[in-house]
């Protein structure tokens, strides 16, 4: 590692006064959708906390962001109660019993549609059972009072805004080879809803409501189940009642980490999420990333990100099925790979490396994020999808539950790139029962032991590297969250060999990234990040939504 001084730019980023951003006394929200920030706050008033409000909005994003998540998927929530505890809940959809590793391949060959859409291609739904559990071991309100609300704004309907008719003209011919999903998403001519239009959705309302009223058990095994297995009996799945009456959600350890004096706590695997954010970190530490000029702390941050997802590729998976190694997230392995950065030009990254004992020391067995927090000191940051845009984009009849498409989230077959062009190996291989790997990264931080900053993205792998840039624009620089959240983005997965780049950094910086030795993959924008902070000069939650898409960030 060779340290150039001469690359520092002194006064890069300044920090923003806090006191120019809206700050709220008793509770705080940031979402992708005005309604599901509405309805957090509707919880709250309602005499819910922090974790009523984030169910709220998860359940209303359900209904008016269905293409990203919903109760058709699952989610990875981190909670700190007012009490002090703290929780990973994973709710991550699971393998169906009967599948298994070549379940794709045809004739030889992987069919990796299969895994994309249609019957094959999702994995039983955890997100109720998550948003369940945490209800009752820290919220105040029930699943029904939650569901009820939701349900009304179903039946009733909302107008489409820009990204969501975006989205369904991109998928439509694809929900077109599905009956029930193109009649609740496409006009009579087979034509997409346009911005403006309606939504309405009256079957998910009906099941909403008869969740509301007979329980998960409605879902888990009775009659969203039954309805379930029948169709896919008929269209060549394998999901079964019994699938679903085997899913239970799991509460894991959180991941414990530091950055420049602050805490983190992070979602353990299945998340690939914490893991890597803390590892990037890790390796950031060792450089003086708040005075680098823009083309070298991109250059720098960049090469941790390789070494980080070439690591990601090879040693991640399900931790009760694959021996995923602590040794990712300890400073020393950190300091190694930091020797490896070379500051006048970008490395080659040939493979994994090995982490410190790898062999015993290992963890225990389209997405949206939300933030919500509370003065009572209760702050969450939730995290779900139903993978790729309209997931599976099967929505099961009479139901109007739009399945998941996660199964394309394991590695198909090793080596074989997914939806997002990742690659797995044997640790995220199919198996029955599985939870596959996800970069899902719902994170809190903690500074002198007090919750200090809630965050977490939407956008596939490009969810990790959003979360770390506004973790290191908020500590390193001192800027405000929807300050930081305006900063340009970049991303390097590992494979493919490319940068990631928001066209919004100026000319020169991406000129010199590029002499860098990196390939430039010039993006308009990317991603959706949502954040809160306690500003603890005015006593206020300060949240913060993502600027590149619609949202609302407010409080009380």
């Amino acid at each position: 590692m060779k340290l150039l001084f001469c690359s520092i730019f002194v006064g890069l980023l300044v920090g923003v006064n806090q006191a120019q951003e809206p700050g709220f006394s008793k509770f705080a929200v940031a979402t992708v959708q005005p309604l599901a920030s509405d309805a957090a706050l509707a919880a709250y008033e309602k005499g819910g906390n922090a974790v009523d409000a984030a169910i709220a909005a998860a359940l209303t994003l359900g209904v008016v962001d269905g293409h990203n998540s919903g109760i058709g998927g699952g989610c990875f929530i981190v909670i700190r109660a007012a009490d002090g505890r703290l929780s990973a809940l994973d709710g991550r959809e699971m393998a169906p019993a009967k599948a298994h590793r070549d379940m794709y391949l045809i004739q030889g060959k992987v069919d990796d549609e299969a895994s994309k859409t249609g019957a094959l291609a999702s994995g039983i739904p955890g997100a109720l059972r998550a948003y369940d559990l945490a209800l009752k071991k820290y919220g105040k309100l029930t699943l029904a009072d939650l569901l009820r609300p939701a349900a009304d704004l179903a039946e009733k309907g909302f107008l489409l805004d820009e990204v969501y008719a975006r989205k369904l003209a991109a998928t439509v011919e694809k929900l077109r080879l599905f009956p029930a999903s193109a009649a609740i998403y496409l006009k009579a001519d087979g034509s997409p809803l346009q911005k403006g239009d309606r939504l309405i959705q009256k079957d998910l309302a009906k099941t909403y409501r008869a969740i509301a009223d007979q329980g998960l058990g409605w879902f888990y095994g009775g009659e969203f189940a039954q309805k379930t297995e029948a169709w896919m009996a008929v269209h060549g799945g394998i999901s079964t009642i019994a699938d679903f009456v085997n899913y239970k959600p799991l509460e894991r350890e959180p991941i414990r980490s530091s950055y420049r004096g602050y805490d983190l706590v992070c979602m353990p695997p299945p998340s690939s999420g914490g893991v890597h954010v803390a590892q990037i970190l890790n390796i950031m530490e060792h450089f003086p990333i708040r005075h680098f000029r823009a083309s070298s702390r991109i250059h720098v941050v960049t090469e941790a990100m390789k070494q980080a997802f070439a690591d990601r590729a090879y040693w991640l998976g399900d931790p009760d099925f694959a021996p995923v190694p602590r040794g990712l997230v300890d400073k020393e392995y950190a300091a190694e790979l930091a020797e490896k950065i070379d500051l006048d030009h970008s490395s080659s990254v040939p493979s994994h490396n090995t982490p410190p004992h790898w062999e015993g020391d290992i963890f225990g067995k389209h997405t949206t994020h939300l933030s919500t927090a509370d003065v009572e000191g209760n702050w969450v940051a939730l995290t779900q999808t139903i993978n790729t845009a309209f997931g599976s984009k099967v929505v099961i009849p009479g139901t109007g539950v739009l399945l998941n498409n996660q199964m394309d989230d394991f590695s198909v077959q090793p080596g074989v790139p997914n939806a997002f062009k990742l690659i797995g190996a044997e640790a995220n291989a199919i198996a029955p029962g599985k939870r596959p790997l996800s970069s899902m990264s719902p994170t809190l931080v903690f500074k002198e032991g007090k919750p200090w900053l809630t965050v977490g993205a939407a956008g596939g792998p490009t969810i990790i590297t959003q979360t770390l840039l506004l973790i290191s624009h908020v500590m390193d620089d001192g800027m405000a969250p929807n300050a930081a959240l305006a900063e340009p983005r970049f991303h390097h997965q590992w494979n493919p060999d490319e940068l990631k780049i928001e066209k919004t950094f100026d000319a020169s910086t991406l000129k010199r990234v590029e002499a860098l030795g990196h390939k430039l993959d010039k993006s308009s924008g990317f991603g959706a990040c949502q954040a809160i902070q306690w500003d603890d000069a005015r006593k206020l939650l300060v949240p913060a939504h993502d600027p590149r898409i619609p949202g609302k960030a407010s409080g009380l």
